[in-house]
């Protein structure tokens, strides 16, 4: 007898794969075929603040999407996106939208002058439009520098010895001098700005911004070494300019988000930085989502030790209800199953059905995923519940 028959879908997105979305319609489809038309089945998408975070609080919010040209972190032109709430209070910013990693790809990589300036650039854009809060979302960048370039569209001013602008780029963070806050936008400082961040990594150090995510951004060691010194260097200066602690801004978890970006909007503009989980989680109201829920199907690309902290899956099984059975549908499990029941997880699925290659398994991971979902929800289904046992 069909016992558990209601059942919440709230997945991150699987990178280069399915949106959040996407990866919840296929787990829904998945669902309803194992439980029939008379289950209670519905779709949450989550992110926690690096791709997908826009559209998932765009649709929680009922906000409009607006476009805006700005530069991507080699300094092109490029249209990028962000959001506002239906009262248009609060804005939502994708960063990697401007300074995304894949926007860059089609050059080599230019770890020392990849810069943030398109990010401030919807910001500005944000502000014009009478935000009264800003989001902004950090994960995927190419950049580290420290925010400096977010910073300098918003109107500061980063200066040499000899009084001369410093070039855009983690590359040239050493060389600042002085820095001056008399022509930010005259609204970036009444605004209230939350970072969402997917990392807890400090701004520097052998867990920082330039020696973690740096080699993935095209650093070599020697690359590694001049951010990380540019990046001190920066702290230094910004906590001369603001009077927040040097320490603080060197050492505080997360403020090696997104190549160091939220350490200059801490300072600066008395940014607060949360896990972007946690602000999904409560745009949405995922609590209330999965209260009742029977099956929690979540998910994401790849199932990790990092997953278990402070990510999609981590936070979909904080709030989901005592009792409820919550699995974890992913690409790639990278966990034992003794791991994944110490983290109060019921199971952990792969959907690949065998032998395949990375692309084969991109290219049909909605209808993998849909069938995951069903061989689930039919083996969980049909457990006895609680008070029948």
């Amino acid at each position: 007898m069909l016992v558990r028959q209601q059942v919440v879908a709230a997945p991150d997105s699987f990178k280069g794969s399915l949106t959040a979305r996407e990866a919840a319609e296929a787990m829904v489809r998945g669902a309803r075929c194992a439980l029939g038309p008379g289950a209670s089945v519905s779709a949450v998408p989550m992110a926690d603040g690096g791709e997908g975070t826009l559209d998932a609080l765009l649709a929680a919010w009922d906000g409009r999407e607006h476009h805006v040209e700005v530069h991507d972190a080699l300094g092109r032109r490029r249209t990028a996106r962000y959001g506002l709430s239906a009262d248009s209070r609060t804005a939502v910013i994708e960063a990697a939208e401007a300074n995304g990693l894949p926007h860059v790809r089609d050059v080599p990589p230019r770890p020392l002058h990849a810069d943030s300036a398109g990010v401030g650039e919807l910001a500005r854009a944000a502000l014009d439009a009478g935000a009264e809060e800003v989001l902004l979302c950090i994960g995927g960048s190419a950049t580290t520098d420290g925010g400096a370039g977010v910073l300098r569209a918003l109107g500061a001013r980063f200066l040499d010895a000899a009084g001369n602008p410093v070039p855009p780029g983690g590359g040239g963070l050493a060389a600042i001098e002085r820095i001056e806050l008399d022509d930010l936008h005259p609204r970036a400082r009444r605004v209230r700005w939350r970072i969402a961040v997917d990392v807890d990594n400090p701004l520097v150090g052998r867990r920082g911004a330039a020696a973690v995510f740096g080699p993935q951004k095209g650093a070599g060691p020697d690359d590694v070494a001049t951010l990380d010194a540019g990046l001190a260097h920066l702290a230094g200066r910004l906590a001369r300019a603001t009077g927040v602690p040097e320490r603080w801004l060197r050492e505080t978890p997360g403020t090696g988000a997104a190549g160091g970006l939220p350490a200059a909007l801490c300072a600066v503009l008395g940014a607060q930085v949360l896990p972007g989980s946690r602000l999904v989680a409560d745009a949405v109201d995922l609590r209330a989502a999965l209260a009742g829920a029977d099956i929690v199907l979540t998910g994401e690309g790849s199932l990790d030790g990092q997953s278990l902290h402070g990510k999609v899956v981590d936070r979909v099984r904080e709030c989901a209800p005592e009792g409820a059975a919550v699995v974890v549908l992913a690409g790639r499990v990278a966990l034992t199953a003794q791991e994944v029941a110490a983290a109060g997880l019921t199971a952990a699925v792969s959907i690949a059905p065998g032998p395949a290659t990375e692309e084969e398994l991109r290219a049909d991971a909605a209808p993998l995923l849909a069938e995951a979902a069903e061989s689930v929800c039919r083996l969980l289904a049909h457990r006895p519940a609680e008070s029948d046992r």
